[in-house]
C-alpha cells in the first residue's frame, strides 16, 4: 500500500523564488526515483513556506531517497534558504474510508 508523505520547508521570503528554481530541477529527478508515484507542490505565498505532497510506494523508498538525497549534497545545498527546519508527516492511504 502506498503513503503520503508531506515535506514542509520554512523558505525565506527573499530567497523563495531562487529556492523554487533549484526545486524545479531536483523534482525531476524524484518523480524519476524508484517507488515514486508523484509530487505535488504548493507554496503559501503569506509565509513562503513550500510544501511537496508525495506519494510513494512505501515509507522505506522515500527514505532511500531522503539518504539519496543527502549522499549527493542536495540537502545541505537548501539549508541556507531555510528559516527553520523541514517539517515531515507521513500518512497511510485509507482509501476505503
Amino acid at each position: 500500500m502506498s503513503v503520503m508523505i508531506t515535506l514542509e520547508f520554512p523558505v525565506k521570503p527573499d530567497m523563495l523564488d531562487d529556492y523554487l528554481d533549484i526545486l524545479k530541477g531536483a523534482l525531476v529527478e524524484t518523480r524519476d526515483y524508484k517507488g515514486c508515484r508523484s509530487v505535488t507542490t504548493l507554496v503559501d505565498q503569506e509565509t513562503s513556506s513550500v510544501v511537496l505532497v508525495e506519494e510513494w510506494d512505501s515509507a522505506e523508498y522515500q527514505q532511500a531517497y531522503m539518504a539519496w538525497r543527502v549522499e549527493t549534497g542536495l540537502i545541505d545545498a537548501i539549508a541556507p534558504f531555510m528559516q527553520g527546519e523541514p517539517i515531515t508527516r507521513t500518512y497511510d492511504l485509507k482509501t476505503e474510508v
